[in-house]
């Protein structure tokens, strides 16, 4: 996958899919292939991915899948399952948002839902482990000429297109003060990257605090009432891991190698939760 950021900037969530145009098994393969290469997240855990073709469902079963009205015209999904423990969902969403971009480079539409569909049935698509969760899944294949009333409605209510601007969410040390793109150093695309990342809402969660050794922090801001409504699927933790890759693939691209690690004696700041600790190769 060449150029990410552009990727990213060219990726928008896709309601309404043409119901008469198949995604074609080259890219299907490709699809494959990335389900079983990304499955290791940055935290620990392994999670694992489903291609659910909807012409191979019984009718009966077929009545049973849907995401109340949210998607028309899709056949094919992408089921994402992870282990139900500490760190899991970000991996999930670092994980799935990679074969998310793989798809967008492939010319192919996608949308994360991880709210407005029927878990179970699509659990039973999966068939889910004990101790497994489905937090989320995502229609794939191609856009529909014409966007849907739905589909409108959703993007004008969300601002899906709007972003907040740096000084809301990259700081210095202090946790307060807004990082410059100066400050941010040969980071700038990669922090870029994560502020054009989709987010449940657009409530973009995540925050990144740069501390004054050069080391980047990532932080969730919670909004606990919206997060926990899920019971044990956080959304805002998805969020928070597809922010996550985006920093690693733009800084990977840029010739920025590293990982996110888990610090033990990380600082805290009051309404934020510590996740991960950006670990560069070099350092």
């Amino acid at each position: 996958m060449e150029n990410v950021l552009a990727i990213i900037k060219k990726r928008e969530s896709i309601r309404a899919y043409n119901p008469a145009r198949s995604v074609y098994v080259e890219e299907r393969t490709r699809l494959e292939a990335c389900m079983q290469e990304y499955c290791a997240g940055p935290l620990g855990n392994t999670v694992r991915f489903k291609l659910l073709d909807l012409g191979k469902v019984s009718r009966d079963e077929l009545g049973r899948l849907g995401t109340y009205g949210v998607i028309r015209g899709a056949s094919l999904y992408l089921l994402g399952a992870a282990p139900d423990c500490d760190g899991a969902l970000e991996d999930l969403g670092y994980c799935m948002e990679r074969i998310i971009l793989e798809s967008t480079a492939l010319g192919l539409g996608t949308c994360w839902i991880a709210g407005t569909f029927r878990r179970s049935s699509f659990a039973r698509q999966m068939g889910l482990a004990e101790g497994e969760l489905l937090p989320a899944i995502s229609p794939v294949g191609y856009a529909a000429a014409k966007k849907s009333v739905v589909e409108k409605l959703m993007k004008r209510g969300a601002g899906s297109r709007q972003r907040k601007p740096w000084s809301e969410i990259f700081f210095g040390p202090d946790g307060q003060t807004p990082l410059s793109g100066e400050e941010a150093g040969i980071y700038g695309d990669a922090l870029e990257a994560v502020r054009l990342g989709p987010s449940a809402l657009n409530s973009q969660p995540w925050r990144i605090i740069k501390d004054r050794a050069g080391h980047f922090h990532l932080y969730l801001r919670e909004r606990r009432i919206y997060n926990r409504t899920l019971g044990k699927i956080r959304i805002q933790n998805i969020d928070v891991g597809i922010a996550m890759c985006h920093f690693s693939l733009v800084a990977l691209e840029k010739g920025i190698s590293g990982k996110w690690v888990r610090e033990a004696q990380a600082r805290q700041f009051t309404g934020l939760t510590y996740i991960a600790g950006w670990q560069a190769d070099y350092l």
